[in-house]
């Protein structure tokens, strides 16, 4: 009998390490969440939008803006609009256009086409600062991804997606 006493005792004590484990791990989470603040605090957002696609598409053109493409002349894998008071990182592979109506349809249209090829639609996404103010789009495959970070210097940091944006949706060849 006191063998079986033992056995409970040992599962109680067994269960209270568990516990201790748990709400130290527990504390552990909530400090890291507690942080996370400070450490994002320079990363603005990147949220799906719709109001500037149409504008792409006809070609109008904002000249509060700045726009960027990444990849090919051609196909550009993202195109971007940031707002004339921003700088981006001089480090980031971003070619700035004179942007015209004319040359905007060409952008998105070539874009939109390389796009079908693969059965995608380039889709736009809203480039929000840390305050949540809109400093402007992002225009690409949703395969295409980045972060937004604001630099102690005030550049804006926002790297292209990766030059095979394209490429990677084609299908595996079969091997022999």
């Amino acid at each position: 009998m006191s063998a079986g006493f033992r056995t409970v005792r040992e599962e109680r004590k067994m269960r209270s390490a568990k516990n201790v484990g748990l709400c130290v791990l527990l504390l552990l989470c909530l400090g890291v969440l507690s942080c996370s603040g400070s450490l994002f605090r320079n990363y603005g957002q990147i949220l799906p939008g719709g109001e500037v696609t149409r504008d792409l598409e006809r070609g109008v053109f904002h000249p509060e803006l700045r726009y960027y493409t990444s990849g090919s002349d051609l196909y550009p894998n993202a195109l971007i609009g940031l707002q004339r008071d921003y700088r981006l990182d001089p480090a980031a592979l971003w070619k700035e256009i004179a942007m015209t109506p004319e040359k905007l349809r060409e952008v998105v249209g070539f874009m939109k086409t390389k796009a079908f090829e693969y059965g995608q639609f380039p889709y736009e996404f809203e480039l929000l600062d840390r305050g949540g103010k809109k400093i402007g789009f992002w225009y690409s495959l949703l395969s295409a991804r980045t972060f937004l970070r604001f630099e102690e210097d005030g550049t804006v940091l926002l790297p292209t997606p990766d030059l095979d944006t394209y490429e990677k949706l084609e299908p595996e060849k079969e091997k022999d």
